[in-house]
């Protein structure tokens, strides 16, 4: 074999495989229930600001389809319930709306998903005999158009379709769905489509605030929950609920269905009972939400495991019933002010205005152990970052630079600034539930050198949960280990050709 076409063998086949590990995405929620909403142009717009490549829209809308045309930004898009019963019925009804709503736009806007229904088994009518059949149509449309490889067809679910989710690995779906599970199974599986779920940790706090800390619900939990039949440890509500679905799937043998969560996200503002929804624990959520994703952790479940998720939603819908809370789930008013910011690259730090309260510090701040801290909740938080955090805890042992004095407060203080310096120095990464003050002064001592941002160029590059980014933010891409063993096997066979 000649150098010149090893070479090109080498380069294709890496090119191969950085294309199978795509990574995981976070996409937005686009609702329209609202009033003085801003034109869909406008919406793009915004959309294309905030870098948000993955849009989820509720219907086939053609101003909102034309809208997207030739921006690049993927769309799911959705077929409404009460639209269930005329595609289920007849072939020529799936037929005539793919060739009047979809394929006039396609493909200068990229429909990559379409959703046939939305938790039908939340709904009072028996809507869900209608979703296979109407996803069965819709797919032998597609078919015809010779689109069905490159548009999937799934329906979303509530996590009420499980009648069990606690612990994760007891996960298990309701029977009474039985009839409309198996075919609906069936199908994503033959069809290579993906489990859609709408996940809101929100509601488990909300309503079972008793038994679910808050810390757990918003990804900032110190200590592990485990789950006592598989040992596995959950820092967050998140990776629960999902592992719970991944377990309900696999205990009917499905083991090959991937999920993906169709919403998900944290509402800023609530009836008077609803106290967590404020701008700042919707702040905290989403912002640890996308951070979490994007480092592709995956669950405990399924470590590694790529899971994109679309965040509810862009815009507070002012017509929604229910709740205070149901009107307030978006990340912009409709006159297009942020009720609180997210950095969609997770790569930054981010401020809330418009009435939020989480801030990047102007200027150098350090986060140390706050002197009303327990005992039992510095040791979790020390524990924690030495631990999940990620962080290099070797300077506080014994003989080293920053052990004396030897004392609880001071360790934590290292660990704790190590933690919140590496994570952005943002508000969220010095909570440690409440342990955590940050302080303008700097805390270092004799040869005791507390981080500052970018003084790390190491501490993050490890695969954790919720760290694989520098202290800078940028995240780092690693081939996944099998690929790099392969792919050193492939070179050094080279080499001998």
């Amino acid at each position: 074999m000649s150098s010149g076409f090893r070479l090109i063998f080498a380069a294709s086949f890496v090119l191969m495989l950085f294309g199978t590990c795509n990574g995981s995405k976070v996409g937005i929620c686009y609702g329209r229930n609202a009033d003085d909403l801003p034109t869909p142009d406008k919406a793009v717009d915004l959309i294309k600001n905030q870098n948000i490549n993955y849009v989820r829209i509720y219907d086939s809308n053609i101003q909102v389809l034309k809208a997207f045309a030739n921006t690049g930004i993927e769309l799911m898009i959705g077929i409404p319930n009460s639209d269930l019963l005329p595609f289920s019925q007849f072939q020529s009804n799936a037929d005539t709306w793919l060739k009047n709503s979809i394929l006039p736009y396609y493909p200068a806007t990229k429909i990559t998903y379409i959703t046939v229904g939305a938790e039908v088994t939340e709904a009072r009518d028996n809507s869900s005999s209608m979703v296979v059949p109407a996803m069965i149509n819709v797919y032998n449309a597609l078919k015809k158009a010779g689109l069905h490889r490159r548009i999937k067809v799934s329906t979303t679910h509530s996590l009420g379709v499980l009648s069990r989710s606690y612990p994760p690995s007891a996960g298990s779906f309701n029977s009474k769905h039985a009839g409309f599970l198996k075919p609906l199974l069936d199908f994503l599986a033959e069809n290579q489509s993906p489990f859609l779920v709408n996940v809101y940790p929100y509601y488990a706090y909300r309503d079972s605030s008793n038994n679910v800390s808050l810390d757990y619900a918003l990804f900032e939990s110190s200590s592990e929950v485990i789950d006592p039949n598989t040992g596995l440890l959950y820092m967050n509500m998140f990776d629960a609920q999902i592992d719970s679905i991944y377990f309900a799937l696999a205990g009917l043998n499905y083991k090959t269905i991937k999920v993906k969560v169709t919403e998900t996200g944290w509402p800023s503002k609530g009836s008077p009972k609803e106290t967590a929804a404020t701008p700042e624990n919707a702040q905290t959520y989403n912002t640890n939400l996308i951070r979490h994703v994007i480092n592709n952790t995956g669950t405990p479940a399924k470590p590694g495991e790529e899971l994109d998720v679309y965040i509810f939603s862009l815009f507070n819908e002012n017509r929604k019933p229910g709740l205070d809370s149901e009107r307030n789930w978006g990340l912009y008013y409709p006159d297009q002010t942020s009720v609180y910011n997210v950095d969609f690259t997770g790569k930054g730090t981010v401020d809330v205005n418009n009435g939020g309260n989480l801030t990047t510090v102007n200027g150098t701040s350090w986060c140390i152990a706050s002197s009303n801290a327990s005992e039992e909740d510095l040791r979790n938080g020390l524990d924690w970052a030495c631990g999940s955090g990620n962080v290099d805890c070797s300077p506080i042992q014994p003989s080293q630079p920053c052990f004396q004095p030897d004392s609880l407060v001071s360790h934590a203080s290292y660990a704790f600034n190590s933690y919140y310096q590496q994570n952005g120095a943002t508000d969220i990464a010095c909570s440690f539930g409440g342990a955590g003050v940050k302080t303008n002064k700097n805390p270092s001592y004799d040869n005791c050198l507390y981080m500052t941002a970018g003084s790390n160029k190491t501490a993050a590059n490890n695969v954790t949960t919720g760290a694989n980014a520098t202290s800078s933010g940028r995240r780092e891409f690693s081939l996944p280990n099998p690929y790099y063993f392969l792919l050193m096997i492939v070179f050094t066979w080279i080499q001998f050709l």
